[in-house]
C-alpha cells in the first residue's frame, strides 16, 4: 500500500493532464475550489462533494482534561472542529483494496 501525500502539486498536475489547461491555469482552478470550499466552511456551511463526502464544521463544548503525564485537570476550551463524513460510494471503494 503506498503511503504518498496527496499534495496541491499533484492534485494540480491530475487537472493539467486531464482537462488540459494550463499548468498555470490549472494550479489557479485549483486554488479557486479550494478557497471556495474553506470559504463555505468558514461560514459554518456543509461542503458536500459527489460519490466523495461532506466536509462540516462541528461546535465542542467547554470541557475538562487531564494531563496524562501529571494527572492535573485543565479546562479544554470551547472550539470548532472539521468533520468529513466519507459517502457509501467511497467507503466501498477504499474497502474495495481490504
Amino acid at each position: 500500500m503506498s503511503e504518498q501525500t496527496v499534495t496541491r502539486a499533484h492534485l494540480s498536475e491530475a487537472v493539467y493532464q486531464e482537462v488540459g489547461l494550463s499548468r498555470n491555469e490549472s494550479a489557479d482552478l485549483l486554488e479557486m475550489v479550494l478557497d471556495e470550499i474553506s470559504t463555505a466552511l468558514s461560514e459554518g456551511d456543509v461542503v458536500k462533494i459527489s460519490s466523495f463526502g461532506s466536509f462540516s464544521v462541528r461546535s465542542k463544548g467547554e470541557r475538562i482534561g487531564r494531563n496524562p503525564k501529571t494527572g492535573e485537570e485543565v479546562p479544554i476550551l470551547p472550539r470548532k472542529v472539521l468533520v468529513f463524513r466519507p459517502s457509501q460510494l467511497l467507503k466501498a471503494r477504499i474497502n474495495e483494496g481490504a
